[in-house]
Formats: C-alpha cells, structure tokens, sequence
C-alpha cells in the first residue's frame, strides 16, 4: 500500500526541493522538513501504552510509544533523511543497508549492513528519498525480514507507480509513504518529473 502525504506543508516544501535551483544546503535542510511530515504520517499506527504522570496540578493518564523504533536509511542518499526522524523520535535506533547495482545482471548488491537487534520486535522504517525501480527498496526489506523484522515501513519523498508495483508484489505488507508519487521511470530509470539525483543534489556531488 502507498499512501500519499497530500498535506499542505508537504507539498510546499516539496516545490522548492524539486527546483533545481535549490542548492545542497538547502536541499538538506528540506529533506529533513519533509521526512519529519512523512514519519509523522507512518508512525500514526504504532502500539503505545497507557501511562500515568503527575503533572503540576493532578495526576493525568497518558500514553507511550510502546516499541522500539529502528530506522534504517540506504546508503548514501537515505542518511540525508535520518536527522528528520531522529528529531522526531530521538530514541529511535538506527541501522544502515549499502546497495549498489550490478552493471552485469542488474540487480542489487549488498556490500554494507548493520542492524541493532531490535529490528526483531521493533517498527523498522527504511528511508530513501527516491523510490524508482524499486530494486533497492526490495533488496533492503529482504536483509531486514531475513534478520527477523516483522513490522516494516517504507519512507520516501519521491516514488513512481512502477517502483511501488514492485515492492508491493514482493513485500505486500509493507506499507509505502511519499510525499509524491510521480508519473514514470524515463529511459535511464529516473523518475519524470521527479528531484534528480538526490544524493548529488543531498551532499553536492554534482557539477
């Protein structure tokens, strides 16, 4: 299931990252307004707990995120995502997958992954800003299931329906949040109309 964050906010922010005359800090700094929505968005579902607290005037029944939240962004471009949820869930744990495609076959590669044990148990949200083939996002959430994840989300800022047709075949219970879902892949598998390279555009890579 993909949901899309129509809200506002959102959408204002994601015009002015889209512009490519927005330049990296900026960038960075819209990627982490963003994914704050976002998150907001995918964590609304998480189990918490009643508690009980005194305030200054009575005692007052409230309640508690009652699981442990690991985030896990794909190396490099999903780190520029990680501030976002870390500000908003600073006991969040985190956990890194490197990926990169092999020019032979295709398909991803692993050549990087950590994990904190509480994946197993735990809300596990892996972030990328851009969701195009979809090929990494599958390859991230096999590594997590094969450790033992069970309750897994996937952030974005930017998607396409061919990228979330793939996920949601191999990995139809996890659910896919974005601040946009764009019209298609081009020939060289870029997202139309898309932000470019967000990793260029995240850390100024690009010429």
């Amino acid at each position: 299931m993909a949901e899309l964050i129509d809200h506002p906010c959102v959408q204002h922010k994601l015009a002015i990252i889209r512009d490519e005359e927005t330049g990296h800090k900026r960038f960075r700094e819209l990627a982490t307004e963003i994914t704050k929505f976002i998150c907001y968005e995918a964590l609304k579902n998480v189990p918490t707990r009643e508690v009980t607290v005194q305030t200054p005037v009575a005692k007052a029944t409230c309640r508690k995120i009652d699981t442990d939240i690991v985030v896990v962004p794909i190396l490099r471009a999903g780190v520029g995502m990680l501030e976002g949820i870390l500000e908003l869930v600073p006991t969040a744990r985190v956990g890194f997958v490197g990926l990169y495609r092999d020019e032979e076959t295709k398909k991803p590669v692993t050549y990087y992954e950590r994990f904190p044990p509480q994946i197993r148990g735990g809300t596990c949200i892996i972030i990328d800003p851009m969701l195009a083939t979809g090929g990494s996002t599958v390859a991230a959430i096999d590594l997590l299931k094969e450790e033992g994840a069970k309750n897994i989300v996937v952030v974005v800022i930017v998607t396409c329906p061919e990228g979330i047709a793939l996920v949601e075949k191999a990995h139809p219970d996890v659910s896919i949040y974005a601040a946009a879902i764009d019209e298609k892949l081009n020939e060289n598998k870029y997202i139309v109309p898309g932000l470019g390279d967000a990793g260029d555009r995240l850390y100024g890579t690009s010429h």
